[in-house]
């Protein structure tokens, strides 16, 4: 009996020594689920403090940050970053292109509504709203220009496309009021594609001018015509990106259905490494379950990885936080990037903390 009990408490031993080597043994990349932020360059560089934004992150199991800047500024990031082994994404504003000093020395680069208006001078929703056309060469040309340089940068995890779309045809329902609309037409105003060069390469094809249509808002091809535009742009910057030995993301509208209906982003058509659908559900005014719903719908859609982009003020109590977080792991997405980890509350972290260390250890 005494050789059957030492036998057992053996066996129990090395079980449990077993399974806590297991809880200590890190998933692969391919395995791991990964925290991600977007976050802003805050002006100048300054190694002390982004020493201790990259501590900060890291404490929260952050590996990966998305943040915009130029050439010089992520050469002097990326070597602190990889001290904490986090990645950096170039987030670079696309079409939407506020104070850009090039283009704004061309005004016909600049996105056309239904009403005639040059996005340059009449300025849907937000100042900050300037919007370069896709149809015209010369200001795609510039885009590319704006990867080109970004090519340059060594050890970038992705160029990661923001904007890259048109203007808001349709604000979410939370959004409309703060600009006294009721949106429940496409109205002129917002509904961008009109630039000349379209109309013309419209008619082209069709025999008609988009802008005679009595609605063309309904009409199927004139959609479809626009939707390319951007397609096209994207994916030609993906292959420029691709030639240089660069990885290409986007932050897109939650799902491939709804962002071609809200902002005309087809994202499903896009050849990219990966996506971040921004499914900020208060926007919306829905709960924290659309969330699950809306990723769900993209990872029906496309090929490429996704990873969900989740919004901190619509999750300020941590229980809905956790339920999102664990809800887009469930369905499907590879992870989630969090604008911003910059202004979590304690009690946010503290599911950071929790869901790092059960998410990305056996």
């Amino acid at each position: 009996m005494k050789h059957i009990a030492l036998i057992l408490i053996t066996f129990v031993f090395l079980s449990c020594q077993e399974k806590q080597t297991i809880k200590e043994t890190p998933k692969t990349e391919d395995e791991s689920f990964t925290f991600a932020t977007w976050t802003n360059p805050g002006g100048e560089f300054d190694k002390d403090k982004w020493e201790a934004k990259l501590a900060a992150y890291d404490s929260l199991g952050i590996s990966e940050i998305l943040v915009g800047g130029n050439p010089e500024f992520y050469n002097q990031l990326i070597p602190l970053a990889s001290e904490k082994n986090i990645k950096v994404h170039a987030w670079m504003w696309t079409l939407n292109r506020p104070g850009d000093t090039i283009a704004n020395k061309h005004p016909e680069w600049y996105a056309v509504n239904r009403a005639g208006n040059n996005s340059l001078e009449y300025r849907a929703y937000v100042d900050y709203y300037q919007w370069l056309s896709p149809f015209h060469p010369e200001a795609r040309e510039h885009v590319k220009n704006n990867v080109r340089k970004l090519t340059k940068v060594k050890g970038l995890a992705s160029i990661h496309l923001d904007y890259v779309r048109y203007v808001d045809v349709i604000l979410g329902a939370d959004l409309q009021p703060k600009y006294n609309l009721v949106q429940t037409t496409e109205m002129p105003e917002y509904d961008y594609g009109y630039h000349p060069i379209a109309r013309e390469g419209f008619k082209e094809i069709f025999g008609k001018d988009p802008q005679d249509f009595e609605h063309p808002e309904l009409n199927t091809e004139w959609r479809q015509y626009r939707l390319n535009a951007v397609s096209s742009l994207v994916n030609e910057l993906v292959e420029i990106s691709h030639d240089n030995g660069h990885k290409m993301t986007a932050a897109v509208f939650p799902f491939p259905e709804m962002s071609r209906q809200m902002v005309r982003q087809p994202w499903d058509d896009f050849n990219l490494d990966a996506a971040y659908p921004m499914v900020y559900n208060n926007f919306y005014r829905e709960n924290v379950n659309w969330i699950g719903f809306a990723i769900e719908q993209g990872i029906n859609k496309v090929e490429f990885p996704i990873y969900a982009g989740l919004y901190s003020p619509a999750l300020t109590d941590a229980k809905d936080l956790e339920k999102a977080i664990r809800l887009v792991k469930e369905k499907g997405a590879k992870g989630f990037s969090i604008f911003t980890a910059d202004n979590l509350s304690a009690e946010q972290k503290a599911i950071f903390i929790k869901l790092k260390e059960e998410f990305n250890y056996e």
